[in-house]
């Protein structure tokens, strides 16, 4: 997970830059947005953009509501057709770049699986699944079953399958938040949406937004890199607090779509930044997914700014591809 570091100096005149922001509730999380302009800066209309971009994100890739765009084709069966907006069909191409580049650890069609081990909206199993429950759930997974017309806005379901975009949309909801507030004029910004951020521009004292890198424990929240990235995407994927145990076994909420089964490794966390903050949100979950070794050969080979994290035995292991260094502010000695 990010958080801020919003100490923001305060200004002297009304002519000069200041500090506004505001947040809310959003996709089941929470956003915050801070910007800096003049005074004469029309603040209801930096929020209506806002909510309105973060509305229309929800109405049509949201798993959460019947009505959504999304739902909408989820509940197609096999071989169905359905017209779609431009941003759904962006977002399906973003989710078959990454299946590809990662051999099928992300994977848009994973919900039955991720149902099954309980870390969906279905009931948590008070024990794993069996095997020819997972062997089951299976015959409904694979992104190569979701075909894109992309000419037509048209979506193509070749087997029932179930699309959950959860691990792109915050990503996707803060780059059109950016965009629209950019379009009224406003040049100095941090958005964030459930710990995916996107900064441009500076503070009103000039200096640079930053952000921490959390230190993945349970039990403390501190950071332990601190990252500036100018009109950059920055999200981190993490399983050190989502997961559960079952005869003192503990079972990740990230399932490799490739086995069925939730990672077995000792990657924690992945921070990724990216031009696109739906991709890099995309990017950081498909590390978790591969894991350290196979997810860093896939960094180094696609040119991937990235900072991964491994706990081995009672310490931290960090690891960065040479193109994260370059936003590192400070890090643990």
């Amino acid at each position: 997970m990010l958080f801020t570091q919003l100490v923001i100096a305060g200004c002297s005149f009304e002519e000069e830059p200041e500090l506004y922001g505001f947040d809310g509730l959003t996709m089941g999380t929470t956003y915050h947005v801070k910007y800096v302009a003049l005074s004469n800066i029309d603040e209801p209309a930096v929020r209506k953009v806002t909510e309105q971009a973060l509305g229309d994100v929800d109405r049509r890739m949201s798993t959460y509501r019947s009505d959504s765009e999304l739902m909408q084709f989820n509940v197609l069966p096999a071989e169905s057709r359905f017209e779609v907006s431009a941003d759904l069909i962006e977002l399906i191409q973003v989710s078959h770049y990454l299946a590809r580049i990662s051999d099928g650890a992300f994977d848009v069609t994973v919900g039955p699986l991720v149902n099954l081990w309980g870390f969906g909206p279905d009931k948590r199993p008070i024990k794993k699944p069996s095997v020819s429950e997972i062997t089951d759930a299976r015959q409904n997974v694979g992104y190569q079953y979701l075909n894109v017309d992309a000419d037509s806005s048209v979506l193509i379901k070749q087997r029932a399958l179930f699309v959950d975009l959860s691990s792109i949309a915050k990503g996707y909801g803060v780059d059109r938040v950016a965009a629209e507030i950019e379009a009224l004029g406003i040049a100095s910004y941090l958005v964030e949406v459930g710990g995916e951020v996107r900064m441009k521009g500076t503070k009103p004292n000039g200096a640079s937004w930053r952000i921490g890198v959390e230190k993945p424990t349970v039990d403390e929240r501190t950071a332990s890199f601190v990252i500036s990235a100018e009109n950059q995407g920055i999200a981190t994927s993490g399983d050190y607090r989502n997961y559960f145990e079952v005869d003192g076994k503990r079972y990740s909420h990230t399932i490799d779509p490739r086995s069925g089964y939730p990672i077995d490794h000792k990657l924690v966390s992945v921070t990724v930044v990216d031009d696109s903050t739906a991709l890099a949100d995309g990017l950081a979950t498909m590390f978790m997914a591969l894991g350290p070794q196979e997810g860093m050969k896939v960094a180094l080979k696609e040119n991937i700014s990235a900072l991964f994290i491994e706990k081995s035995e009672n310490e931290f292991l960090f690891t960065s591809t040479p193109g994260f260094d370059q936003y590192v502010l400070s890090k643990p000695e």
